[in-house]
């Protein structure tokens, strides 16, 4: 049983106890905010910058670059996310649930590009491009700033870009010994299927 534990658990001996406790508080709060995007609801924003904020401030103390320009991204994206799903397109409607446009899908394309870019330059002026963790860390950056950009235009497709950076961080966090965040991950993806398939429902319901 100890060594099961010790698996999973072992890296923590050498973290302070207050990062260990803001990290779990940081997934507690991250599990809601996945949660509330899939039910639709603007409190995905508040939680999902709680949890944002705490991840800046630890993934920059462990040096984690590429998971914290996520986090600060996701943080900034929230806010327009928040002013997005509250503006009023008529009298009385909100930013409706859609699907991408052609449009749109053109600047989900630049935007993953030039992540992958710019975060190829930070790790390299940083020196820390020294091993596969980094060309997954710069892949996942670009895909999530992409799902992020696509959830704050409240567009159907950003579920798919969620579902797939997920399930590589499921393994990588776990890698880099952040065993709480791998486990957020997991739960991450499961919701991002279930909400998918409930904004499909919903979408198709107002078509």
């Amino acid at each position: 049983m100890s060594e099961i534990f010790d698996f999973f658990f072992g890296q923590y001996k050498d973290y302070s106890t207050s990062d260990t406790v803001l990290e779990i508080i940081a997934v507690i709060f991250g599990f809601l905010s996945v949660w509330f995007s899939k039910q639709n609801k603007i409190w995905v924003f508040p939680t999902g910058m709680i949890s944002t904020s705490i991840f800046v401030y630890l993934l920059l103390k462990w040096e984690l670059l590429g998971d914290m320009m996520i986090n600060a991204y996701y943080f900034i994206m929230s806010v327009y996310g928040w002013y997005i799903w509250t503006r009023k397109v008529d009298a009385t409607h909100v930013t409706p649930i859609s699907e991408t446009t052609k449009k749109e899908k053109t600047i989900s394309i630049y935007i993953f590009l030039i992540t992958l870019v710019f975060v190829f330059i930070v790790y390299k002026y940083f020196e820390k491009w020294t091993s596969w963790v980094a060309y997954a860390d710069t892949l996942t950056t670009a895909i999530f700033f992409v799902g992020m950009w696509l959830m704050a235009k409240r567009k159907i497709e950003n579920w798919l870009f969620w579902i797939a950076g997920n399930i590589i961080s499921v393994p990588l966090y776990f890698y880099k010994g952040f065993t709480f965040t791998s486990f957020q991950y997991l739960g991450f993806t499961f919701i991002a299927i279930f909400g998918y398939l409930a904004w499909k429902k919903s979408l198709d319901k107002n078509l």
